[in-house]
Formats: C-alpha cells, sequence, structure tokens
C-alpha cells in the first residue's frame, strides 16, 4: 500500500504505541458503548464484492489479500454513502512473506465518500459520519484443525490524531476536510507453527447522519467487515 492510497487521511501519532501493545492478547469484549441521543443501532455487513486475486493454495484457505499485500473493503451505510476500510500489508510488504514465525506489521485506513454530492463539496452538504470505536479481533486456520485469537485491537479513535482533528461527542468525524483515520502499522505477533491463516475481524461503531447538515438525523450503526490472509509455510 502507498501513501497514495492513504491520501488525505490522518496520520496518528503517539497514542498508536500504546494500543498497539495490546496486539497479542486473546479474546475480545463486546463493544458496548452506546451515544447519546443517537437512534437504535443497527448492524452493516461488508457489500459484497469479487474475490481478490490471491486464491486458495493447496492449503485451502481462502486470502482476501492481494499478492501484493493490499485489499480495499467497502460498506454502504446509506443510499450512496460508502465507508471504505483500505488495509495494506507494512512489514513485510508482500503477504507471500507472512509466515507464522516472527512479526507481521499492517496498516489500515478508515473514509467515507458520499457519492451524493461532489467530492469538493463542502461538508454542509455532505452527510457526516462519525467513528467513536474501532475493534479487530482475529481467529487462525490451523492444519491440527485448532484456533487460537493471537491478536486484538481496540481503541477510540480520537485518541489516535491530533488534538486539532474534527471531534464530536459522536466520534472522530470521518469526511472532513482533513480526512479520515489512518493508523500506519500495528502487528501480528508470532503464530503457531501450523497456521496456514488468519482472519481478520473488523467492527466500526459509527453515527451517520440521515441528511446533510441535520444534527437530529443521526443514527448509529455498526459496521462489520471480515479479512482473511494466508499464512504461508516456510518451507515453501
Amino acid at each position: 500500500m502507498t501513501h497514495r492510497r492513504a491520501r488525505g487521511t490522518v496520520r496518528a501519532v503517539v497514542a498508536i504505541c500504546s494500543v498497539a501493545a495490546i496486539a497479542g492478547l486473546t479474546g475480545c469484549g463486546q463493544i458496548i458503548d452506546t451515544m447519546n441521543g443517537a437512534q437504535p443501532p443497527r448492524s452493516v455487513l461488508p457489500t459484497p464484492k469479487a474475490t481478490a486475486t490471491d486464491t486458495a493454495d493447496d492449503s485451502g484457505f481462502e486470502s482476501q489479500f492481494t499478492r501484493d499485500g493490499s485489499v480495499s473493503l467497502s460498506s454502504d451505510v446509506a443510499d450512496g454513502l460508502e465507508v471504505r476500510l483500505d488495509v495494506w500489508a507494512y512489514d513485510p510488504k508482500r503477504t507471500m512473506e507472512w509466515h507464522p514465525d516472527g512479526d507481521k506489521s499492517f496498516g489500515f485506513a478508515v473514509n467515507v465518500y458520499d457519492h451524493r454530492v461532489d467530492e469538493k463539496a463542502v461538508l454542509a452538504q455532505k452527510r457526516r459520519v462519525y467513528l467513536s470505536q474501532i475493534a479487530i479481533t482475529s481467529q487462525t486456520a490451523q492444519t491440527s484443525n485448532q484456533t487460537s485469537a493471537p491478536f486484538q485491537f481496540t481503541a477510540d479513535p480520537r485518541t489516535l490524531v491530533p488534538t486539532d482533528t474534527l471531534r464530536s461527542d459522536r466520534g472522530l468525524l470521518l469526511n472532513s476536510f482533513q480526512g479520515g483515520l489512518l493508523v500506519p502499522e500495528t502487528t501480528i505477533h508470532q503464530l503457531p507453527a501450523d497456521t496456514t491463516g488468519i482472519t481478520l475481524q473488523f467492527a466500526l461503531t459509527i453515527a451517520v447522519e440521515g441528511a446533510a447538515n441535520d444534527d437530529a438525523s443521526f443514527q448509529q450503526q455498526t459496521v462489520y467487515q471480515v479479512l482473511p490472509v494466508r499464512i504461508h509455510s516456510l518451507e515453501k
């Protein structure tokens, strides 16, 4: 993933280190925070899309990462309103080099696009989307038929960006002129030796504006995305 892909996003700062430190913990607490005045939440499942080019090998594990180590996942949260999650391999940059041993780092960005208006339209003409929490859990696929949850990431995105970034009690504003959320790097540590793949499960807690410039029209949602990543044997 290049810096061009993450264009317009806000770089995460010091708080990245403290958040990434929880990587390697098992399990994941359910997101239970709600926002004052929000409508009853609803869940948003991933938007169907074509399978990426990196398909199953003889391990039988289907990977959604491309051979170049990047993928874009899209969710329609309203008519013409898209939340996009971009994920890319950071180190090693080629997922063919992701093995059970050693650290495997990736970065991700969350942005929103209101296709009802021009991309250069002022914020008052766009339906605002706020992100109040992001959680990532994981599950391994292993030849022993055992599973583990070696990676966890949970954060309030307002703690990952500079203090002057637009935010409110609803969360971090994703479609401001400052851009969305960027987490440049977080790390999956050593996996069981017989791991053939790891599935990352993203949950984004958002508040979506029903009509542009209408504070009374916000509704809370949870967006889910699932990203299977193949882990390659050192013997190949």
